[in-house]
């Protein structure tokens, strides 16, 4: 922490290694649009290394570096309404990420072997998954993908999003809930 706050590249270098994956990935799934998300993922870090400086070490620093990404998503939504952009559809997103070899759920995915039927299968659950995430409110789509996807503790959550924790429980089971319920006609085609 000393040397990223004394500004040193190489820390800043490990830094993004060790971040890079889990911050494009946490962009993708709120902003549903490939290039959207890499550009955003460089905003990201960017803004870590400008404000490094005020990083308090109250929490840890992937959850401020969450938070980051969180705000830069939710900032980035806001514009693209307001100039009416026509986001992508996940579906596409994810069949680029598997021609690339790597899955939305896990960036490493790709470097394990699997029954190509399963893959499939899991390729396309994946696929509509996020489709269906994509259609949900930023709110519910936001805590879905903290908790379910990138399997963060309530309280990483919490210091992320700024919400009581009876909060974010009650509204991400509202969002499991819409989120079933949209998937409901594709798992009965299974």
């Amino acid at each position: 922490m000393s040397a990223l706050k004394r500004g040193e590249e190489a820390a800043f270098e490990l830094l993004v290694r060790l971040h890079q994956h889990r911050v494009y990935g946490l962009c993708l799934r709120m902003l549903a649009d490939r290039a959207e998300a890499e550009d955003l993922a460089q905003e990201v870090f960017i803004s870590v290394f400008r404000n490094i400086q005020t990083f308090r070490e109250e929490s840890l620093l992937s959850t401020w570096i969450y938070r980051i990404t969180r705000n830069h998503c939710l900032n980035r939504l806001k514009f693209l309404r307001r100039r009416a952009h026509e986001r992508q559809q996940p579906l596409e997103d994810t069949r680029q990420a598997d021609l690339a070899g790597e899955s939305l759920a896990d960036p490493v995915a790709g470097s394990r072997l699997q029954r190509p039927d399963r893959a499939i299968e899991g390729r396309e659950l994946e696929s509509r998954v996020l489709q269906e995430l994509a259609g949900m409110s930023e709110d519910h789509r936001e805590l879905v993908v903290l908790r379910d996807l990138e399997q963060l503790t309530y309280e990483e959550i919490q210091d992320i999003t700024g919400l009581a924790e009876g909060t974010v429980k009650s509204r991400l089971h509202r969002a499991r809930m819409e989120l079933a319920r949209r998937m409901a006609p594709h798992l009965k085609d299974t």
